[in-house]
Parts: C-alpha cells; sequence; structure tokens
C-alpha cells in the first residue's frame, strides 16, 4: 500500500537535469583522467573541501578554482576548478518536469539544490536561454532552497528541517529524492521515504510505486 504524502521535495541537478557525473565522466575521458578522478576529489573531506566551501559561498569562483587544483594535484593530477565549473549544468528531463507537475496537483512541492554562486540563478549556467528554461522549473516550487544562498549545504540536518518548516509539513510525510545517497541518510533520518535517484526512467518507476501517482 502507497503512503499519502503531504509533500515531495526535491533536489535539482542530477535529477531535474542529466547528471554532472557524465559530463565529468566525458571530460576525464578526453583529458587521460582516471574514470570518477573529480567525484574522487570532491569525496575526499567531503564537508571542508572546496567543493563545500563553493557551495556555502564560502569561496568564489576564482577561489574555488585554485583550491581545486590543489586538491586534485594531491591525488597526482593537474585540474583547475574553472574547467569543472563548466561541466555543472547538465541539460533538462521534461518527463521528470511533467512529474512535478503531477505532484504539485497532489501536496506541495520544494527543493534543497547544493549549488555554487556562478552563472545566472539557481541552475549555475552561464547560457541565457537555458537558464530562463530552467528558471522557470524552480519557479514552480513552492518553497526553494539554496546552500549557496543560505549558506549551509546537504548532508546538514538543518536544511532539511528548514524546508520542512518552510512548508509546514510532518518529515514524515514527505519524500526526497537525490543522486546522493550520502544527501539521503539525513532525510531518511528524518522519517522521509526516500528515493536515490540514478536515472530518469527508475526516478519515475521509483516514485509512482512511492506515491501511487501517475506520473507518465
Amino acid at each position: 500500500m502507497t503512503r499519502t504524502f503531504q509533500a515531495i521535495i526535491w533536489d535539482f541537478g542530477g535529477v531535474f537535469t542529466s547528471s554532472p557525473f557524465e559530463a565529468f565522466n566525458r571530460y576525464e575521458a578526453a583529458s587521460g583522467l582516471p574514470v570518477d578522478f573529480i567525484r574522487t576529489v570532491n569525496s575526499i573531506n567531503p564537508l571542508e573541501n572546496a567543493w563545500a566551501k563553493l557551495e556555502q559561498s564560502q569561496v568564489d569562483a576564482e577561489g574555488f578554482d585554485e583550491l581545486f587544483r590543489i586538491e586534485a594535484q594531491a591525488l597526482g593530477h593537474d585540474v583547475r576548478g574553472r574547467d569543472i565549473l563548466g561541466l555543472l549544468s547538465g541539460s533538462l528531463r521534461p518527463r521528470v518536469v511533467h512529474a512535478l507537475k503531477v505532484c504539485k496537483t497532489k501536496g506541495k512541492v520544494g527543493c534543497i539544490t547544493n549549488n555554487a554562486p556562478i552563472g545566472k540563478g539557481a541552475s549555475m549556467t552561464s547560457d541565457d536561454a537555458k537558464a530562463k528554461e530552467l528558471a522557470a522549473v524552480f519557479d514552480q516550487f513552492d518553497h526553494l532552497i539554496e546552500s549557496s544562498k543560505l549558506g549551509i549545504r546537504k548532508p546538514d540536518p538543518r536544511i532539511y528541517a528548514l524546508m520542512c518548516e518552510a512548508l509546514d509539513v510532518d518529515p514524515k510525510a514527505c519524500v526526497y529524492l537525490d543522486d546522493l545517497g550520502i544527501n539521503l541518510k539525513p532525510a531518511r533520518d528524518m522519517g522521509m521515504a526516500t528515493i536515490k535517484v540514478t536515472g530518469e526512467e527508475q526516478l519515475l518507476t521509483d516514485l509512482e510505486a512511492v506515491t501511487g501517482y501517475a506520473l507518465r
């Protein structure tokens, strides 16, 4: 039996857009880097590394560029952070946007995104047309939390609590979707149903199974 939910709470990158990990892998292949090297750099000291500082606006793009390079060099390869920033904004998944619209008819919808103070708006893209397209999706949420504006980021439990407070919902009556397992754990500990997103079709299938909503 499916549960009744008050809200569906979403991550953005890798959920509504194609995963930046795919872009990372293409960059690695073109640059002669080991597969998943960029993810490895980002996974070391994940609460205080260059990536964490950027997503909390503790450094700007220039500062990230140098800090990431130092971290990459420590692992044996010279990679500039500015190259990585250009890989962050993926292509939109229209079927997931449709699913959001369906969920919005059933209850509240929120978005918690770890993003950086770069590009145009929450999407981090520098392309005007793409920024406008993604802004139209962000506008559909009842509440949006951006780590770069708040100064805290997932997986800090406070960010999930703030979303529930803003939506005025019980965490136990929420679904949370994210493409990173580390970001799902705090939501799950609060009582949320969680879905790890590995792809568009899987997302739709799992969200339909959890909620009972017809998303396609």
